[in-house]
């Protein structure tokens, strides 16, 4: 057993402490042998849970996941100070001083008074710190990592304030309806070979691109509008098994045909 100081609670210093232990001699041997690439995963999914508490307005949760998340930044801290890099401190560190910086406004004698001076004098800091020098410089550190609907977003918005966008959502919507039309004639194309299946991979990657474009135009989160969608495909779903079970059958033994008047069914029920 390690030698440890049980408490009534517990500060930052102790969960410190803990991971060290962990990741030490006669720690855990599940956690001295993680890297960083990982337990990669692990650092997404508590981001995604705490939101997930967020959204649900469960604050119990909410305490919960942030600890966990808190414990995935400590984890990777400590991993780097074990073989002589950065530490917890060195991270902490780095995140004031940028907190600093980008605040000139507060920390500074620059002016902001609205949130929306204070984003472009954010984002103004940190191309100067990142030595973005184009738009497509901006463009490239957006998190390659992130949802592909959010990045996609996110690098649009940063086309917009260069002028390169639609003037309102008629101009994105024509457009979806020009990569659909291209999408058609890709699969129509296609003949089995790799670089046929490659086109249709594109040209449905600009069909959701379009899209995305046309929801940020209509002032839509894109990743909402799809979480909802799926939400409801649950729901729909899980209706159509109660309508197969009253029926006496099993949705996977019904015809297509069968099944797509149970889909219209459970749809006209909500």
């Amino acid at each position: 057993m390690v030698n440890f100081q049980y408490k009534e609670k517990y500060g930052l210093e102790d969960f410190r402490a803990i991971m060290a232990l962990l990741r030490g001699e006669g720690g855990c041997p599940w956690d001295r042998v993680q890297t960083h690439e990982s337990i990669r995963r692990n650092l997404l999914e508590e981001a995604y849970e705490a939101v997930t508490a967020i959204d649900a307005g469960d604050m119990d949760n909410l305490q919960e996941e942030l600890g966990d998340l808190q414990m995935q930044v400590l984890f990777h801290a400590r991993m780097e100070e074990e073989q002589g890099g950065f530490d917890f401190d060195d991270v902490c560190d780095m995140a004031c001083k940028k907190l600093i910086r980008r605040h000139p406004h507060v920390f500074g004698d620059q002016n902001a008074s609205t949130p929306e001076e204070v984003l472009v004098t954010w984002d103004e800091v940190k191309k100067q710190e990142k030595d973005q020098r184009s738009v497509s410089q901006a463009m490239e550190s957006v998190a390659r990592a992130l949802p592909a609907l959010w990045r996609a977003e996110k690098v649009q918005k940063k086309a917009r304030k260069e002028g390169f966008d639609w003037p309102d959502w008629r101009g994105a919507r024509e457009k979806l309806g020009e990569e659909i039309a291209e999408l058609d004639e890709a699969i129509d194309g296609a003949d089995g070979a790799q670089s046929g299946r490659e086109r249709v991979e594109e040209e449905l990657g600009d069909v959701l691109a379009a899209a995305v474009n046309l929801a940020r135009l209509l002032d839509i989160d894109p990743e909402e509008a799809l979480n909802g969608s799926t939400d409801r495909f649950i729901r729909r779903y899980g209706r159509m098994e109660r309508m197969a079970a009253e029926s006496g059958q099993a949705l996977a033994d019904m015809t297509l045909d069968q099944q797509e008047a149970l889909w219209q069914r459970a749809k006209a029920a909500e």
